[in-house]
C-alpha cells in the first residue's frame, strides 16, 4: 500500500486500513463497528492516523480521565462544532453530522472509556448514525467489551495488531535513519532486541543513527555498533 512520506509501510498500517475499510464498504445491513486492537507500542496510533488522513476520518484519542460527555465534546471539537450543553443534545449533534459528512469516527485508546463506563455512548452514536467507527485498544480491549453485548454484538470485525516484522524493520529503517546505511545484521539485532515494538525499533535506530553521525560514521554494521547497549524497554539495573 502507498502511504506519505512520513508513515512507513509497515502491516500494522495496512490492517488498520483494511479495518476501516471493511466498515466503511459494508452493505446497509450490517454492522459498522470494527476493533484495531494489540499490544502498546506496536504502532497502532500511527496506524489510525495514516487511516484518519486516507478517509478523511473524525479522529479523537481518548484520556483516562474522560467522561461520556468530555467524549462527545472532543469530537465536536473535532469536526468543528461548537457542543451544546446535555449529553443527549451533544450525541444528536455527534450523530446528525457523521450522517451528513459521511465520515468515519477512530476513537484511539478506547480501553480509558471502558474502564470509565462510558462505552455506551459510542454504541449510541453508532445507533444514531450507523456512521462506520473504528475502536483502537490494547490487546485485552475484545475481552472488555464483552461485558457491553450491545457493543460487542454490534462489532463487524475484529483486527489484531502484528509484531514488527523483519520487513517491518527495514521499512523504518529507510524511513529513520536517513544518512547513515545501517548494515543488515545490525538491524537484524535490532529487531531482536525490540519483541515487536515499532516503537523500541524507532527508539534504537534513532540512537545508531545519532551515534553514528556523531561519530562521523555513514555506514554501520553489528562489529562496529560492538557491545554498546540497545533500548529493550527494561530499565537498567544499577551498579552499586
Amino acid at each position: 500500500m502507498e502511504t506519505n512520506g512520513t508513515t512507513a509501510p509497515i502491516q500494522n498500517v495496512a490492517i488498520c486500513a483494511s479495518a476501516i475499510g471493511k466498515a466503511m464498504d459494508r452493505p446497509a445491513h450490517l454492522p459498522g463497528m470494527v476493533c484495531f486492537y494489540g499490544p502498546s507500542g506496536w504502532g497502532k496510533s500511527s496506524a489510525a492516523a495514516y487511516a484518519a488522513n486516507a478517509n478523511r476520518a473524525y479522529y479523537v484519542e481518548a484520556k483516562s480521565s474522560w467522561t461520556r460527555k468530555a467524549l462527545l465534546i472532543a469530537i465536536l471539537r473535532e469536526i468543528g462544532i461548537v457542543p451544546a450543553r446535555t449529553i443527549y443534545e451533544l450525541t444528536d449533534q455527534v450523530s446528525e453530522q457523521l450522517v451528513l459528512s459521511q465520515r468515519p469516527l477512530i476513537v484511539d485508546e478506547m480501553d480509558h472509556l471502558v474502564d470509565r463506563n462510558a462505552v455506551e455512548v459510542v454504541r449510541d452514536i453508532y445507533e444514531g448514525s450507523n456512521a462506520a467507527i473504528l475502536l483502537i485498544g490494547e490487546e485485552m480491549l475484545p475481552s472488555k467489551l464483552k461485558k457491553w453485548e450491545r457493543v460487542h454484538g454490534r462489532m463487524l470485525h475484529w483486527a489484531p495488531a502484528q509484531p514488527a516484522s523483519i520487513d517491518d524493520a527495514t521499512h523504518l529503517r529507510a524511513l529513520y535513519s536517513r544518512g547513515v546505511d545501517i548494515a543488515d545484521d545490525l538491524l537484524g539485532w535490532i529487531h531482536e532486541l525490540s519483541k515487536g515494538s515499532v516503537r523500541r525499533i524507532c527508539v534504537n535506530l534513532e540512537r545508531v543513527t545519532s551515534e553514528a553521525k556523531g561519530k562521523g560514521q555513514m555506514a554501520v554494521d553489528l562489529d562496529w555498533w560492538g557491545g554498546r547497549e540497545l533500548f529493550t524497554g527494561e530499565a537498567p539495573v544499577r551498579r552499586v
